[in-house]
């Protein structure tokens, strides 16, 4: 703990040279994880701060801030002088206030080894108009943590969950706190009703009546010594304003039991407030434990939540470059299988019913069950012709047309439009970090534009054997890494579950029998979609996940 208070001793000295507010046109950021990245209020612009890069042997931490000009799909450099110290895993939070303030609270600083940690109870302001940043010393704040989660409600910042790891244990949190952004004074709250169990990564989302909706997260526990089980949390709560008065405000947390098509379980997905009262999901990992090894499916997916509703829905881009061309890396995500291929029917007419919410032209949700082939069937015929038009426009340029499935991607909304940037996924022992930037407008859900590409071949990476070379903080140039798989085309067989006819349930049959009477079916549509490589067992877990998908009626 000495040591690494000493090294952010050391990087605070240096930034304390910087005297004036430097902005310069620069590259895109290097590839980096855990930074935040929020909308500008004013501006049409998105500010990244912070995170970390690890190259296989050693984590570099950064302070740095950038602005990515939204018209221009362009990056600066803005050095301030004065930043917080360098870190990861903190929360960021953006106000309108005096043309603009990015309130950044927590995190942690690791060893160029990875292997300690200090975690920061630190409140920092930077405030846009004047280009400065401010450190808030006020008591009563939370303890140092990272992975927690903090929004802006009202005139308060918020703040609940996240972890704090020692090199013996750790501790994950469920307290929360707010900051009152006039009187700039902390306080913990203690809400009445049962709340959510501790946790770090969850979904934070306030809705405009001044609420607060919490979704998901992860935790662990130590289950004997030096080992520890993971927990992926799918649970949702509201945290509920209760008093009227500003200072007096009483809270009372409630569980919410969410109607539609809920996501798959994972973490490290990210989250954003989306137009229409409602807020999105974006990607993820689901890892099977086991006692010695981590092996994880990863997502590209998108989940809205309609917060006036109450719902949750798959969404899909339309386009049809995004449906055709999937891109596999060595796992394949569990959701593909779980049916997020969307049929984008017309308004249905008659009884028509098919597994999933589908999102039409003009945004209209509905609900259905199970399809009639000859509707399916009719609608894939008349898109047809410009899906062929579509793919000869975007398949000669080689490139993926959507992100592909990581996990911890930075997220961003601005004027409607959903901005990802950079995650990781996994193959092997090797973690791939991306730096890639994405777009989605949100109201059409047309298709992904790809605002800036990397290839994760070119990204060094260093086995734990290899033997200390030079390394440069920010050259990621360097060492060839393992091999992508080759993107698969799975066009034939999509299209023809699309016009398939799923088993019906009987009359009074209850959820296990139905299981249990059409696992065969299930087993072959998940085994279609998984891959002869997928294991026996994970493919039998999402056939049965499809099975009770469509058994229960998401109404």
């Amino acid at each position: 703990q000495e040591d690494l208070e000493a090294l952010i001793a050391e990087f605070q000295s240096l930034d304390a040279k910087k005297t004036q507010v430097i902005e310069s046109s620069c590259p895109p950021p290097s590839p980096r994880l855990n930074c935040s990245l929020c909308a500008h209020p004013e501006r049409d612009e998105l500010i990244l701060f912070g995170g970390e890069y690890f190259n296989g042997q050693k984590t570099y931490l950064y302070n740095d801030l950038y602005i990515y000009h939204i018209r221009k799909n362009s990056w600066a450099k803005l050095d301030i002088p004065n930043p917080p110290p360098r870190r990861c895993a903190h929360q960021a939070a953006v106000v309108p206030t005096a043309g603009g303030q990015l309130w950044i609270f927590g995190g942690e600083f690791a060893s160029p080894n990875g292997e300690q940690f200090y975690h920061y109870k630190d409140l920092w302001v930077l405030h846009l108009a004047t280009k400065t940043w401010e450190q808030i010393k006020a008591p009563g704040g939370p303890s140092g943590r990272s992975g927690h989660r903090m929004v802006a409600c009202k005139r308060q910042l918020i703040v609940f969950g996240g972890f704090h790891e020692s090199a013996r244990d750790f501790i994950y949190y469920n307290d929360v706190y707010a900051f009152n952004l006039d009187s700039f004074t902390w306080s913990k709250l203690a809400p009445a009703g049962m709340g959510p169990a501790p946790r770090s990564g969850c979904q934070m989302t306030p809705t405009p009546e001044g609420n607060i909706i919490i979704y998901g997260g992860y935790s662990k526990q130590r289950i004997k010594k030096d080992v520890d089980k993971g927990t992926l949390h799918t649970d949702m709560f509201l945290l509920k304003a209760e008093g009227a008065g500003k200072e007096e405000d009483r809270w009372s947390w409630s569980r919410l039991s969410p109607s539609g098509v809920k996501p798959t379980p994972r973490s490290g997905f990210s989250v954003a407030a989306a137009p229409n009262n409602r807020c999105l999901l974006f990607g993820g990992v689901h890892d099977e434990e086991e006692e010695e090894s981590l092996e994880g499916d990863f997502f590209n997916d998108i989940y809205f939540y309609d917060i006036g509703k109450n719902r949750w829905f798959p969404a899909q881009p339309k386009g049809p470059k995004s449906e055709k061309r999937k891109r596999r890396r060595g796992r394949q995500a569990e959701a593909e299988a779980a049916g997020e291929e969307e049929l984008q029917l017309p308004p249905p007419q008659g009884p028509l019913e098919i597994v999933k919410e589908v999102v039409a032209e003009d945004g209209t949700v509905m609900t259905i069950k199970q399809v009639i082939p000859g509707a399916a069937e009719d609608q894939g015929r008349s898109g047809s012709e410009e899906e062929e038009e579509d793919e000869e426009e975007g398949g000669a340029l080689g490139q993926p047309v959507e992100p592909c499935p990581r996990s911890s991607a930075m997220v961003a909304v601005k004027h409607g439009v959903l901005y990802v940037y950079g995650g990781m996924f996994e193959v092997g022992d090797r973690q791939v970090t991306l730096s890639d930037l994405h777009s989605i407008d949100l109201h059409r859900m047309d298709e992904w534009k790809v605002l800036q590409d990397m290839d994760p071949k070119t990204q060094e990476w260093l086995e734990e054997s290899e033997s200390d070379e030079e390394e440069e903080d920010d050259d990621v140039e360097g060492a060839e890494g393992g091999e992508e798989e080759e993107e698969s085309s799975e066009e034939e067989s999509e299209d023809e579950e699309g016009e398939q006819q799923h088993p019906a349930v009987q009359p009074g049959e209850a959820q296990a029998q139905y299981v249990a009477r059409t696992e065969q079916y299930w087993l072959g549509l998940a085994r279609s979609h998984m891959g002869p490589q997928a294991k026996d067992k994970k493919v039998l877990k999402v056939a049965h996940a499809m099975a009770k998908t469509f058994y229960e009626d998401p109404i």
